[in-house]
């Protein structure tokens, strides 16, 4: 059984730093894309980055914020740098079982099959 667990959430002053991290088990995934969304209250869940081959990024985040992975340890990292309130939000971990899908895929939600519970991330003002 597939599992992603998130953690290294947590309450930090506009300007902080937080560093996220997911951890697979059931299966590796050093081939397969995993990415990074977000959800803030009342609003869509949302792509913040996601790594393969290459690496990608919401506009909103770019700069400030790097995804990285260790696939000696089925973990992917998301380093938050210069946060601000509007980071605020429940980010999630997701896994993609396809080897095959497209680029464009890579923002999409839905082309991810595995996803992790949520860690929250709350930047106060």
């Amino acid at each position: 059984q597939v599992q992603l667990v998130e953690s290294g959430g947590g309450l930090v002053q506009a300007g902080g730093s937080l560093r996220l991290s997911c951890v697979a088990s059931g299966r590796t995934f050093s081939r397969n894309a995993m990415g990074w969304f977000r959800q803030a209250p009342g609003k869509e869940r949302e792509f913040v980055a996601a790594i393969s081959r290459s690496t990608y990024y919401a506009d909103s985040v770019k700069g400030r914020f790097t995804i990285s992975r260790d696939n000696a340890k089925n973990t992917v990292y998301l380093q938050m740098d210069s946060l601000t309130p509007d980071d605020t939000a429940v980010y999630y971990c997701a896994a993609d079982k396809s080897l095959n899908t497209a680029v464009t895929g890579r923002f999409d939600p839905k082309s991810y099959d595995y996803w992790g519970q949520g860690t929250q991330v709350t930047v106060s003002s």
